[in-house]
């Protein structure tokens, strides 16, 4: 004998509200797939910087191609957080429906929404703490957070082939006369999207069903204006969620990774330092050989993985002229290597990037600061500012 409302039972949950319905739903998933589509292709385009793979060169063209793909990834990412619990608030109500698995295609739905949910809040949560530089979990964020993007890709394209009778009743249907998500036992109304049968919707006491999505796309647009301004300089002063101030750091330029960090101000700022270059024709430089070979000055932008970027005024040395005085050629295979210690130390460059970058030693009109990688620090067009890789020490060239 089929379950009725009467035999819920008395501790079971009760949840009713007017506003919720499949018509709100599909139009909030509808922005938030947006968002994860957005931010899922950026994020593929992030990640070929730890990419070395010969058959897929990394473009120098545009300069600020890196600095607008991660803006958005970070962007987006970002807004998807409240959008992700608006979504959430307009179908929860069906986590507590009695009875809980009716039919084989509700258990599917269940899991298929499960998956997305834990997978979704797991990259969401992990990837804004990320941005904050605080990692309390113990694994690789960047082997984690590619790999889990392709969970929450699969697991959104699972849920919509499941729901998809009730996303194209949601689109087509009229915000003010789309049914209403009741607490009714599914077996009543096997046929509903909502399982509140042909009864017309109640008038909401509050906020109505276009209030909601008014009010949530105000509340996603004020986040996303008040952290956009570390990607975007004219919206600078505007950024009191940006987790940068582009402007604000040694010589105007936020810094990532601070010397002592790195634990290499000793190092850095030893007059004995050396760049050793092995090559076909090994040689080293010392500090008094740098400047005279500093004869390039190029305006590039310095863009971080947590979203920040900003353009600056850059002299170095050619770092192809370098690679050339040990051997080499522009077909050759550098790999300039760092003093400091942990995280990224090496940085690889071949063809048009080889050819762009400089070994820069001023920055803004003023010898690098320290902590922006004195003495000689890596710059190139369209690269991750994790791989600008500062406090040089070794070149090799290979190739």
């Amino acid at each position: 004998m089929p379950a009725t409302a009467a035999a819920r039972p008395a501790w079971w949950p009760h949840f009713s509200s007017p506003v919720r319905s499949t018509a709100l739903t599909a139009r909030l998933g509808r922005a938030l797939g947006t968002a994860f589509a957005l931010c899922f292709l950026t994020g593929l385009l992030s990640y070929t910087q730890y990419l070395t793979w010969a058959w897929l060169p990394k473009p120098v063209v545009p300069v600020w191609g890196y600095r607008l793909t991660q803006g958005i990834h970070v962007t987006t990412g970002i807004a998807s957080i409240p959008l992700v619990l608006i979504k959430l608030w307009s179908v929860y109500p069906n986590s507590f429906r009695w009875p809980p698995v009716p039919s084989v295609t509700r258990l599917l739905e269940r899991l298929s929404a499960a998956l997305l949910i834990s997978a979704t809040l797991v990259q969401l949560v992990t990837g804004f703490l990320n941005l904050l530089d605080w990692r309390p979990f113990g694994w690789d964020f960047v082997v984690v957070h590619y790999a889990l993007a392709y969970v929450v890709v699969g697991a959104v394209l699972l849920h919509v082939a499941i729901k998809l009778p009730d996303i194209r009743y949601g689109s087509s249907t009229r915000l003010a006369d789309g049914d209403v998500l009741t607490e009714v036992p599914w077996h009543e109304n096997p046929a509903s999207h909502s399982n509140a049968g042909p009864l017309p919707p109640p008038v909401p006491n509050g906020i109505s069903r276009r209030g909601v999505l008014i009010a949530a796309a105000a509340g996603i647009g004020v986040v996303v204006i008040t952290s956009v301004g570390q990607t975007v300089a004219p919206l600078e002063r505007l950024g009191l969620l940006a987790v940068r101030q582009p402007g604000r750091g040694p010589q105007g330029v936020p810094v990532g990774r601070t010397a002592e960090e790195a634990g290499v101000t000793a190092a850095a700022t030893d007059p004995a330092w050396r760049l050793e270059v092995t090559g076909p024709r090994a040689y080293a430089l010392g500090l008094d050989d740098l400047e005279p070979l500093a004869t390039r000055q190029v305006r590039l932008p310095v863009a971080a993985g947590q979203g920040w970027g900003v353009t600056a005024e850059w002299r170095g040395i050619p770092l192809l002229d370098l690679v050339q005085r040990a051997g080499g050629t522009s077909a050759s295979r550098v790999v300039v290597r760092s003093l400091g210690k942990g995280g990224i130390t090496k940085a690889e460059l071949t063809g048009s990037q080889l050819e762009q970058a400089i070994l820069a030693t001023h920055l803004n009109g003023s010898r690098l600061d320290v902590d922006h990688g004195y003495p000689l620090r890596l710059v190139g067009p369209n690269r991750a500012e994790l791989f600008d890789t500062k406090w040089i020490g070794a070149l090799e060239v290979r190739g």
